[in-house]
């Protein structure tokens, strides 16, 4: 029996997160003998001693845009967790060619001219750009492990020790699509329902109102921390 032939994905991180928080779903992906890329995009992570406050949307598209080119990737199934759903939004109007599939996993959706701030309630918006002053409109601290549906103690001090601040110009600065959103791929949306994470309904509803796939895993908002092998099922699936 001739054995699947191995698939490349590009898992995206959300806010706060870095390359780090698909360890685990990565780890369980690459033993099926898949291609696995984990970017951590700038300002973050291990980055974070480059954060500044010109980094904007922009620098994290170019972050993604450029490991796919660098790395030679064809045939890409790019899946941007929570705040990188704008990411991969912006990466497959600039380079449709090399993508296969976009995965939005509990993640941000924006049109053309909205930055990820514009989709968000206005408490969460004026609760986050408050928080900015204090680092004197730089960066936006992560909130607590239990924002995210991590409630396992040693997972939330886990990650509330790797946790990094979020560059605030990302937050602010405008998507740029030359196309619809997806630039006419396959998308499906991932709904993380356990719990649910509030701040992302208008773009759950969005996704449903453009008749994305939708599909949902039974965690919280970070399931690749909580849920990683399942969430490697669910991928593996694409």
């Amino acid at each position: 029996m001739t054995s699947p032939a191995p698939k490349v994905f590009v898992l995206v991180h959300g806010a706060w997160h870095g390359g780090w928080c698909w360890a685990k779903t990565a780890d369980n992906l690459r033993s099926r003998g898949h291609d696995v890329f984990t970017p951590t995009q700038t300002g973050l992570g291990e980055r974070a001693h480059l954060i500044a406050k010109n980094i904007t949307l922009d620098t994290f598209i170019d972050d993604i845009i450029n490991v796919i080119k660098f790395e030679k990737l064809n045939d890409v199934i790019l899946v941007g967790h929570s705040f990188a759903g704008s990411t991969i939004s912006g990466v497959a109007d600039r380079m449709r060619d090399r993508i296969r599939q976009l995965v939005y996993l509990d993640a941000l959706l924006i049109d053309n001219g909205q930055s990820p701030m514009s989709p968000l309630p206005k408490d969460v918006v004026a609760a986050r750009m408050k928080q900015a002053e204090a680092s004197g409109g730089v960066s936006i601290p992560a909130p607590p492990p239990s924002a995210f549906g991590i409630l396992d103690p040693e997972q939330a001090a886990d990650a509330e020790r790797r946790f990094t601040p979020h560059p605030v110009s990302t937050y602010t600065s405008p998507l740029k699509l030359a196309n619809k959103v997806g630039n006419g791929l396959p998308m499906t949306y991932i709904v993380c329902s356990d719990p649910i994470y509030a701040p992302l309904q208008a773009s759950r509803e969005w996704a449903k109102a453009h008749g994305m796939k939708m599909t949902t895993i039974a965690a919280g908002h970070s399931a690749m921390l909580i849920a990683p092998d399942l969430l490697a099922d669910m991928l593996d699936e694409f």
